[in-house]
């Protein structure tokens, strides 16, 4: 038999051969439980992307540097992840908007030779690639304020549950489902990533770096550390809570001595000139009229 054909047959056969077992051996309810795990938890299924989408996301993937897109990705985790704008679609959104705010800032800056309006043309040039990082990061700072004051009353309720005879985990299920805001779905995701084979230190450290509270993180660490030494769950939930309502009264103490700041400015410049006019006008309209004689 010729060697030439006798190696293009075992070239062929075998990769065949293996794609077949490889689809054949696959443990399809494994994998449907996993998937269920996994997405357990979420109110909406997830959208497919548009088909539309996935040039474009190639050629923002490679126009993009890899350094940019970890950032970007690290703001889509802070903002939760949204199911409608995952990282494909706003690498693709970022070239479309740059080409339209380009577009824009060259025929604003051609239609004046003013320096101010060829200025206004490049910040509309920027301005329609950075539009995506703005709506992330705007979205994801909400997300960590609702977090915040969200997360005193969770480990109050953490708290009760373990006082009451559950475990640490049960406690955190309990304040996950009975929840509605982000830290709620934080908390069931950290399960979530238990129950699919992470170790537990895995997964708390994971939870505290999908936000940028530090109080949040300060917890985390107590727990891991409650962990590693076996010290009692129920008391050190108890510090937390109590040192996270002291945070969130000192929070609201500093928002109140910073709030006469932020009022003085709109007191100079809107609400004294219109009390000038109306106290002094009259009287300087009759001292102009006794001086001219009119």
């Amino acid at each position: 038999m010729n060697p030439l054909f006798l190696s293009s047959l075992v070239l062929v056969s075998l990769p065949i051969g293996y794609l077949t077992w490889s689809v054949l051996s696959v443990d399809r309810r494994a994998r449907a439980a996993t998937v269920e795990i996994l997405t357990r938890g979420r109110l909406d299924a997830e959208t497919p992307e548009k088909s539309g989408d996935g040039l474009l996301a190639t050629i923002g993937f490679r126009l993009t540097p890899a350094a940019y897109i970890r950032k970007l990705d690290r703001l889509l985790s802070l903002a939760g992840r949204p199911i409608s704008w995952p990282l494909g679609r706003v690498l693709a959104a970022k070239p479309v908007l740059g080409l339209t705010g380009a577009v824009l800032g060259l025929w604003i800056s051609t239609a004046s030779s003013a320096p101010l309006i060829k200025l206004t043309g490049m910040f509309v040039l920027f301005l329609g690639y950075f539009i995506p990082d703005l709506l992330l990061y705007s979205k994801g700072q909400e997300r960590q304020k609702v977090m915040q004051l969200e997360l005193a009353n969770t480990l109050d309720q953490m708290l009760i549950s373990v006082e009451a005879g559950l475990g640490f985990e049960g406690a955190m299920a309990r304040a996950g489902a009975n929840g509605k805001g982000p830290l709620a779905e934080e908390l069931v995701r950290t399960l979530q990533d238990m129950q699919v084979g992470r170790s537990r230190r895995e997964s708390y450290l994971a939870l505290a770096e999908r936000t940028n509270l530090q109080e949040l993180r300060s917890f985390v660490q107590a727990i891991v550390q409650a962990d590693t030494y076996g010290i009692a769950i129920s008391r050190v939930l108890r510090v937390q809570a109590r040192v996270m309502r002291v945070k969130r009264r000192q929070r609201a103490e500093e928002k109140a001595m910073k709030l006469p700041v932020m009022i003085l400015f709109p007191l100079l410049f809107f609400i004294f000139p219109v009390l000038f006019i109306a106290i002094l006008g009259p009287a300087v309209i009759h001292a102009i009229s006794v001086f001219t004689g009119q």
